[in-house]
């Protein structure tokens, strides 16, 4: 059975960064495909950013492009989320994904998902 388990979150001033971190147990990581998404309150769960499991292909919203970066380390089966120049629309409960199909991830019906860490941007 897969874990993952996301860490990294806090609150942090408009225009700063953080780097989220998602740590994977439970079965080969590099044959899986990891996302990231987020869920602000009354709002949708939407995807922030999608990996495949070489890293070779990434994916990402929008509204993140240009700011954020989805990278993995498959030696140390983690994955992470580099936030820079965050606002404070940014504010939400970020989750990791996991599937062995990226287009699943993509569409938010990862088998695996995380518990979640808030991540709070003041203004």
């Amino acid at each position: 059975q897969v874990q993952l388990v996301e860490s990294g979150g806090g609150l942090v001033q408009a225009g700063g960064s953080l780097r989220l971190s998602c740590a994977f147990s439970g079965r080969t990581f590099s044959a899986y495909a990891m996302g990231w998404f987020r869920q602000a309150p009354g709002k949708e769960r939407e995807l922030v950013a999608a990996i495949s499991w070489s890293g070779g292909i990434t994916h990402y919203a929008d509204s993140v492009k240009g700011r954020f970066t989805i990278s993995r380390d498959n030696a140390k089966n983690t994955m992470y989320l580099q936030m820079n120049s965050l606002k404070p629309e940014d504010t939400a409960y970020y989750y990791c994904s996991a599937d062995e199909n990226l287009t699943m991830v993509r569409q938010g019906r990862s088998a695996y998902w995380g518990q979640g860490t808030q991540v709070t941007v003041s203004s």
